[in-house]
């Protein structure tokens, strides 16, 4: 699993006695490792399926990232994680997961996970994806996040490397007084890729503040819908949608911003663009000697990047 994940691009951290990491291959525990302030329990429930339990302690601070691999190596098979995260008062880490599918033609990959991040507490979770070229992945990932006063969650989703396959993501999230929330995913899809992105954020504490940000880039036959949804029932609570969607060939995209102010001191804004790539940007990527898929493409790394 480990040497799969370096072949993929990733580091090698799991020799650090200093890093806590997990590495999961189906429902086998590959290797573990914790650190002071951290608690991981991890259980195996039935064929393929593993509960994952992560408690940070209240007011630990972990300063290394907590490394996480999660995947199917062989071309089927399934992968279930249930997954429940409690970041202790005025804790704070950062968890970096990589989920590995290198040879995939029939694999699923599920995860349902609860995460309460407690009051004053900060919470950081970036999750990559390195995919093969076959296309044959399907992950499905739900989340419940609730956070609690003055506490801050930040998630992060990119695909490194392959084919999107089917990806679905479904989080729905309530911020206390003052709490802070970040979700940005970036995908690219391709040939018959499916994406689906459903993201929802409840500003139910006094300035709440939330980000639901969605960028993707699809060609071929490719389709891809993005559903977020920020409710502001709080006074000063503030918040932002932005999705921007590049479509080429016969690939389609959708895009639903649901905004709903419930107090006259809230705020929220959204942002929504659909639509080819910007023929003045092409153009001058052009006349500095690239052909036009060439200048396509770094267009589009330079959205899904930037």
């Amino acid at each position: 699993m480990v040497e799969a994940y370096r072949k993929a691009g990733g580091q090698d951290v799991f020799a650090d006695s200093d890093i806590a990491h997990v590495v999961l291959e189906r429902d086998r525990v590959m290797g573990a490792n914790t650190v002071e302030g951290l608690e991981v329990d991890i259980e195996k429930q039935k064929p393929g399926m593993v509960a994952v339990r992560i408690n940070v302690l209240a007011g630990a601070k972990i300063e290394k990232p907590v490394h996480m691999c999660f995947g199917v190596l062989p071309e089927k098979g399934k992968q279930f994680i249930d997954m429940d995260v409690e970041i202790g008062e005025k804790a704070s880490v950062e968890v970096k997961a990589d989920c590995v599918f290198p040879n995939a033609i029939s694999v699923e990959h599920r995860m349902e996970a609860s995460v309460l991040v407690k009051e004053g507490a900060s919470f950081i979770y970036r999750e990559s994806h390195f995919h093969g070229e076959g296309g044959g992945v399907e992950v499905k990932a739900r989340s419940r996040i609730d956070l609690e006063k003055a506490s801050t969650f930040k998630t992060y989703f990119d695909l490194q490397k392959g084919r999107a396959g089917s990806v679905e993501f479904d989080y729905a999230s309530e911020l206390q007084k003052f709490a802070t929330l970040e979700m940005v995913a970036r995908m690219q899809g391709r040939e018959d890729d499916r994406i689906r992105i459903k993201e929802a954020a409840d500003l139910t504490g006094r300035g709440a503040r939330a980000l639901l940000e969605s960028r993707l880039a699809l060609q071929d036959k490719a389709r891809g819908e993005v559903l977020n949804e920020l409710n502001a029932v709080a006074p000063d609570s503030r918040g932002h949608v932005e999705c921007t969607e590049i479509i080429k060939n016969e690939a389609s995209a959708r895009a639903v911003p649901i905004v709903d102010v419930q107090h006259p001191s809230a705020k929220v804004t959204h942002e929504a663009a659909i639509g080819s790539v910007d023929s003045g940007q092409l153009q001058t990527l052009m006349s500095r000697g690239l052909d036009e898929e060439e200048a396509a493409d770094t267009i589009i790394q330079g959205m899904l990047n930037g």
